[in-house]
């Protein structure tokens, strides 16, 4: 019964989005350029953010309220979560340097292969990035590091932002939740974000803390646990192409609250 509502619910939110989508796709293609002027291709872009921002209001909502249902799964598998996170940080490198802003890797090892859900590792990740790049201004700095603890692995997304009041810190992971109200609108959340990551991360039975002094940056600091599941190949590298369509448009959704 769960599993058919979530789909109808999910089937009649996004199929009407992904149809206007791909319509404003048909008429950005090539060889409909010639027929359109400035005005109508910045019209567009603006119809298409709109719509990746209302995809990624739904995907959230929807996930939330299955996680909420105890009804949310993730896939295990055996990845190496560095090169995993390292594939996502880059592939959203010239992004930020749109922005002006510069993002950077570390690692204390080359190589962790260990059971997580990839998906959502790369959905968490983009969450982070997202806000991080949302709040640091122009010449600031991201760091992405992964310190190999053994028993466990860290992920540390450090900002030159500009950083959360301590008396807001200890409800940022609350559900609908905006530190400053007049901060967010020059670049537009639900305030479920951080929510859905916390909810994501201990799904993975892991933790994650929050480092910030205001007008200096904030760190975000993800801790899983490292387990292998046994009988299952592991993979060393990412799967996924990111150049390709699919990948690219995930983090459009992933990113669209960020004004242009």
């Amino acid at each position: 019964m769960k599993t058919e509502f979530f789909s109808n619910i999910s089937h009649e939110l996004k199929t009407p989005l992904n149809v206007i989508l791909a319509t404003i796709q048909l008429l950005k293609s090539q060889k409909n350029q010639a027929y359109l002027g400035m005005k109508e291709n910045k019209y567009l872009k603006i119809m298409q953010q709109n719509c990746y921002r209302l995809l990624r209001l739904v995907n959230n909502l929807i996930d939330i309220t299955k996680i909420d249902s105890n009804y949310y799964e993730i896939r295990l598998q055996n990845y190496d979560i560095i090169s995993l996170v390292e594939g996502i940080t880059m592939s959203v490198a010239e992004y930020a340097m749109d922005k002006g802003i510069t993002i950077l890797f570390d690692t204390n090892t080359e190589e962790k292969v260990m059971s997580c859900d990839p998906d959502q590792i790369e959905r968490i990740i983009l969450n982070l990035l997202s806000n991080a790049i949302k709040f640091t201004p122009k010449g600031g700095n991201i760091w992405v590091t992964i310190f190999d603890q053994g028993e466990k692995i860290e992920i540390a997304i450090k900002d030159t932002g500009i950083g959360i009041p301590r008396d807001k810190q200890e409800c940022i992971f609350n559900r609908f939740q905006q530190v400053d109200k007049s901060l967010a609108r020059q670049s537009e959340g639900s305030g479920i974000g951080l929510s859905l990551v916390k909810a994501l991360v201990e799904k993975h039975n892991g933790k994650i803390t929050l480092n910030s002094e205001l007008d200096k940056g904030s760190e975000f600091i993800i801790e899983i646990p490292c387990n292998i599941l046994i009988g299952l190949e592991s993979k060393s590298s990412i799967q996924q192409n990111h150049s390709d369509h699919n990948y690219v448009e995930r983090i459009s959704v992933e990113f669209s609250d960020i004004y242009s």
